[in-house]
């Protein structure tokens, strides 16, 4: 979800305005168009590891909209039937935010409408380097198998999307072509997208272009 500082500068407003635009008036009506066309997982890029490097005052104040979202927002996804998950390193939020994440991800978890994919934390290598460790670690416990004999479908099994499909569109607004890093394994047939329209400003109108466009794609997955 790329441009929400570049929009709030265009706009004379602080960065973290940028991003409480996005939160306050952005996804609910992309999530209900997502709905309406029938969309079943929508992965949102919120906030990747090397946010943690951006200015201070900038953290920690997407950390307390992350509070906000996480419970005013939450509900209201919850409301119209969204089931909501979380993939990324949630260890190095504070506290209260890991135990309301996790409370909203029991509360929505038989709602059927759509999935909605908060990436917190996320990076793609720091995601591989944890299914890395994890399958490490199920190997020294087991004598059934070495590294070298881990097949894709086990490897998948490790990564934080173990229950999600690959994806099939990456959407990135902001003006910006490449992937960052987001979801390598997961993106290797995805069909690509990018926008200069800056994320505040991607509406549901926007979303039904991108999509317009992925129904024109012809995807061959290698063949």
């Amino acid at each position: 979800m790329d441009g929400n500082r570049r929009w709030a500068k265009q706009h004379k407003l602080q960065a973290l305005q940028g991003h409480q635009y996005v939160a306050e008036k952005v996804l609910e009506p992309l999530v209900e168009r997502a709905i309406e066309r029938g969309i079943a997982f929508v992965t949102l890029w919120a906030f990747s590891t090397e946010n943690w490097n951006r200015d201070a005052t900038e953290v920690s104040g997407l950390l307390q909209l992350f509070r906000e979202a996480f419970s005013h927002n939450a509900e209201v996804m919850h409301r119209l039937g969204v089931r909501l998950q979380v993939i990324g390193d949630l260890e190095r939020f504070p506290p209260d935010i890991q135990d309301n994440i996790r409370h909203w991800l029991e509360v929505s978890r038989e709602n059927k409408k759509i999935t909605v994919i908060f990436a917190l934390n996320y990076g793609g290598r720091d995601e591989i380097l944890r299914a890395v460790a994890k399958l490490g670690k199920l190997g020294s416990s087991s004598d059934s198998a070495s590294s070298a004999e881990i097949t894709e479908s086990e490897f998948s099994a490790a990564l934080d999307t173990k229950s999600i499909p690959d994806i099939d569109f990456i959407i990135r607004p902001g003006g910006e072509q490449r992937l960052s890093g987001f979801l390598p394994w997961q993106s290797v047939y995805s069909e690509l997208y990018f926008t200069e329209v800056l994320m505040p400003d991607f509406s549901p109108a926007e979303l039904d272009k991108a999509l317009a466009e992925y129904t024109r794609r012809q995807r061959r997955f290698g063949t």
